[in-house]
């Protein structure tokens, strides 16, 4: 899925049938100028409300930021390699 419209459609309409739960274990985080990555290993559950199994998905995250120029950081690009670990059909 690409852009931020779609992302957001597409989790408004997942938290209507699941509630999810994450973690998250920073790797590494490196910063040079204005640009920094962080490399994470991240687990998703989720879990229909209605009836059946959880689905996990686990994997390495790679998130890009951007300085602004108040000094805040936005995110600029993130990819992931989550694949199915149990659970539901992938």
């Amino acid at each position: 899925m690409r852009g931020k419209d779609a992302f957001a459609a597409g989790f408004r309409k997942a938290v209507e049938h699941y509630r999810i739960e994450t973690t998250a274990e920073i790797q590494e985080i490196q910063v040079t100028g204005e640009w920094a990555y962080a490399w994470t290993h991240l687990s998703v559950t989720m879990t229909p409300l209605q009836a059946g199994p959880p689905m996990q998905r686990t994997g390495y995250t790679l998130t890009i930021f951007r300085k602004q120029p108040d000094g805040g950081w936005v995110l600029y690009r993130d990819a992931n390699l989550l694949s199915s670990a149990s659970g539901g059909a992938g």
